[in-house]
């Protein structure tokens, strides 16, 4: 199989077409092996234009949604992210080509690890990955300049909030179980103001902060 004749008609098909139109987000897409972070009995879906399941019940998102949150946060290539749900570590290998410094917490130990081992074999030294509860960040690294959550909460975290930068951005799907709105928070001399981008689906946010595991 032509994966990275796969990756370009994905770029093209999904990304562009739909109007990601940041050309380093578009370039990370193209370089990205996403099919190396899923199993390889599911590689013939790698790019395809829908999620897949990467175990723990959780998956790897839609190409188009990954570029979409991606390039919501207008990354210029100095800043310090925080990453909430690395899950299968796609999404942070794709920051990690557009900014300084990937910081990423999963919940799941065994997709940390797996992550971990993958990122570290494709040579990206730029990440940092722990196991721990998401909703409460990652204090000892804080502050950032830009949060990522991609799993669905309630509402915002109290701690992400304070451990983002004045001037900074934070994105992550905002609602119930079955229907979220994807969000993004500017925080400006201490305020917040938040921007609707679309409707999505995600798998619960839990933790603390977020749902809690009986009704995620």
């Amino acid at each position: 199989m032509d994966y990275e004749l796969l990756r370009k008609k994905m770029v093209q098909e999904q990304l562009i077409a739909r109007g990601i139109k940041d050309e380093r987000v578009l370039k990370a897409f193209y370089k990205v092996e996403r099919h190396k972070f899923i199993p390889e009995e599911l590689w013939v879906s790698a790019y395809a234009d829908f999620p897949v399941p990467i175990g723990e019940g959780q998956t790897i998102s839609q190409p188009y949604i990954v570029a979409l949150m991606t390039e919501c946060l207008k990354l210029t290539g100095k800043e310090k992210v925080l990453e909430i749900g690395t899950g299968s570590g796609y999404q942070a290998a794709i920051l990690a080509e557009l900014t300084k410094e990937v910081y990423g917490i999963e919940r799941f130990e065994k997709l940390a690890k797996k992550a971990g081992q993958i990122l570290s074999e494709l040579g990206y030294k730029n990440i940092k990955l722990k196991t721990d509860d998401g909703t409460l960040g990652w204090q000892e690294f804080a502050p950032f300049d830009r949060i990522i959550v991609t799993a669905a909460g309630p509402s915002i975290p109290l701690p992400l909030t304070e451990q983002l930068n004045d001037n900074g951005k934070l994105i992550l799907p905002l609602g119930e179980s079955f229907s979220q709105v994807l969000t993004v928070v500017e925080k400006s001399k201490g305020k917040l103001n938040s921007i609707d981008v679309c409707g999505c689906v995600f798998v619960p946010l839990v933790g603390k902060h977020g749902w809690r595991e009986e009704n995620a």
